[in-house]
């Protein structure tokens, strides 16, 4: 959920076992992100009526990075309970400064049942560790 103030666009992320939590976009930019759908098939024209029909499980992860290091990294499953079975979840986490972030994706694609590969994008998407 999103609104707009003269501070910007405020989101409300939901978080796993707390409350959920309440951001000014432009404070937390995204700084990685992995998207699917469990769509398999390459045909575009049935792809559109499978979306447009509420057939498909929509997938996405999300980190976004305030200045002063807290991190927080959540997932949403938009299920198409019909079609496919699945049930929507969202959840999330908030990280202090300097954990493991790649971790957090991780255990928030599996609990949000995010397939793998959406996860190893999110992943692969975090800015790179200079070393």
């Amino acid at each position: 959920m999103s609104s707009k103030t003269d501070k910007g666009k405020r989101r409300t992320i939901t978080l796993t076992g707390r409350a959920p939590v309440s951001i000014f976009e432009a404070e937390w930019p995204v700084t990685a992100k992995g998207n699917g759908d469990s769509y398999g098939s390459g045909d575009y024209s049935r792809y559109q009526q499978a979306q447009q029909q509420g057939e498909i499980d929509v997938y996405c992860l999300r980190v976004r990075r305030h200045t002063d290091g807290r991190t927080l990294v959540y997932g949403v499953l938009d299920a198409a309970p019909v079609w496919t079975g699945s049930e929507d979840h969202r959840g999330g986490v908030l990280l202090a400064g300097g954990e493991d972030v790649a971790a957090a994706i991780r255990s928030v694609g599996e609990e949000c049942e995010i397939p793998d590969s959406v996860i190893r994008e999110c992943i692969a998407d975090l800015p790179a560790e200079e070393i």
